[in-house]
């Protein structure tokens, strides 16, 4: 039966699946995905933390990864945030920095800095049985890193979200809807850009 369904999403073209434990993710993928008709569901696999210092790397050993465990059409996406007067840091280590020092850890590396410009990036690979192997997708946007953590209840926002202010916003990317930021976001720019090309 179920080699049956899958043949089906691949015969339809039109469903993918996006290999990620973060549901904040997800969301924003998904209404992206909607806008071109493409179909998306969510896949919690638990994969390996590579260390590479391309988050294209990184993209792509992770759906490769990803795909060994469930042969479907795969997406895996990887974001870095890159902050100028730290020297590019955290970058592709983003997560694990959040996880370790968090928004109060990089504010205070930054306290006595007055270049507080960033920009987020964010990596696609995309892997199916027909493209054998990964075909990334780019998406960045330039901000910078506000004073202190800014949040709104009911809004959507997650990881240095409540610290990044897009360039032409007066808002973090915390105070935002999920439909605002993907007006801004280096995620939803990176998931365009795999949908022209995916339904091309």
């Amino acid at each position: 039966m179920l080699q049956k369904e899958n043949k089906k999403f691949q015969t339809k073209g039109r469903v993918i699946f996006f290999a990620t434990n973060n549901i904040n993710k997800f969301n924003e993928a998904r209404r992206v995905l909607a806008k071109y008709n493409i179909a998306v569901g969510m896949l919690r696999i638990k994969s390996l933390e590579i260390q590479e210092e391309s988050l294209e790397e990184i993209a792509k050993a992770s759906v490769e990864e990803s795909s060994r465990k469930c042969r479907l059409p795969m997406i895996v996406e990887d974001a870095g945030l890159f902050i100028d007067a730290l020297i590019g840091f955290p970058g592709p280590y983003a997560a694990y920095a959040y996880r370790t020092i968090g928004n109060q850890g990089v504010l205070k590396l930054m306290r006595e800095s007055t270049d507080r410009k960033a920009h987020f990036e964010s990596a696609i690979a995309y892997l199916s049985p027909e493209t054998k192997t990964p075909i990334c997708f780019v998406g960045r946007i330039d901000g910078e890193i506000v004073s202190e953590e800014r949040k709104s209840d009911g809004k959507s926002g997650f990881g240095f979200d409540p610290i990044f202010q897009p360039c032409n916003s007066d808002k973090v990317f915390a105070e935002m809807s999920i439909p605002e930021k993907n007006r801004y976001s280096h995620r939803a720019r990176a998931f365009r850009n795999f949908a022209k090309w995916y339904v091309r």
